[in-house]
C-alpha cells in the first residue's frame, strides 16, 4: 500500500523565511557593532601597550635623542619600534585591527599632530601614538587635532553609532587625549 507523502505548505514556507528574516535583521547589526568595538579594544590595548613600552624607555633613556619616529610606522627595523621592540615589548605592532598604520610621535615632533596642544607643551621626552579608527583616515569629528590643554576632556566621546568607530583613538604620553568616553573613566 502506497502513503501519501505530506510535505510543507507554501505558507509554512513563508513564516519560516519571514522569521530567519526577522532574526537576521535583529542579529546582524549587532553582530557587525560587536565585531567593531573589538577592533577597536584591540587597537587601544595596543596604543597602551605601546604607550608602556614608550615610558618605560624614556625612564632609562631620559629622552629621544637618537630614535627618529614622526608618522606612519612601517618598518620594524628603524625608529619607535627599533627602540622599544624586544626589550619594553615583545613585539611593537606596525597595523591596527583594520590594518591602517599606527602613527606615532617621539620628543617635540608630537605638536605636529597635537596642534591644540602647542608645541611649548612638548619636551624631548614625549610621545603620541594613535590609530586612525576604522575608517583610516584622520577624524571626521573626534580627531588628534582637536585636542586643547584648555579643554583636556574635549577629545572624550560617546559611542552611540557605528560611525564612531570612524573616529581617532590618541594617547599621550601613555594618557588618552582622543578615545571613548569610558576609556579615560577606566584608565584602560
Amino acid at each position: 500500500m502506497l502513503k501519501k507523502m505530506r510535505g510543507f505548505t507554501l505558507i509554512e514556507l513563508l513564516i519560516v523565511v519571514a522569521i530567519i528574516g526577522i532574526l537576521a535583521a535583529l542579529l546582524i547589526p549587532n553582530t557587525l557593532e560587536a565585531i567593531q568595538k573589538a577592533k577597536q579594544k584591540q587597537s587601544m590595548k595596543e596604543i597602551m601597550t605601546m604607550s608602556t613600552g614608550a615610558a618605560d624607555y624614556i625612564t632609562d633613556h631620559g629622552t629621544w635623542t637618537g630614535v627618529t619616529q614622526a608618522g606612519v610606522l612601517s618598518s620594524a627595523t628603524t625608529g619607535f619600534p627599533k627602540a622599544v621592540g624586544r626589550f619594553y615589548i615583545k613585539v611593537c605592532p606596525l597595523k591596527d585591527p583594520w590594518n591602517t598604520a599606527y602613527y606615532i610621535y617621539v620628543g617635540t615632533s608630537g605638536s605636529t599632530v597635537l596642534t591644540g596642544a602647542g608645541s611649548s607643551n612638548f619636551s624631548t621626552g614625549d610621545f603620541v601614538i594613535m590609530s586612525y579608527g576604522r575608517n583610516g583616515t584622520a577624524g571626521p569629528t573626534y580627531r588628534a587635532s582637536i585636542y586643547t590643554t584648555s579643554s583636556p576632556l574635549g577629545g572624550m566621546y560617546t559611542m552611540n553609532k557605528m560611525s564612531h568607530f570612524d573616529y581617532d583613538l590618541v594617547a599621550w604620553n601613555g594618557s588618552w587625549v582622543v578615545a571613548p568616553r569610558a576609556a579615560q573613566l577606566s584608565g584602560s
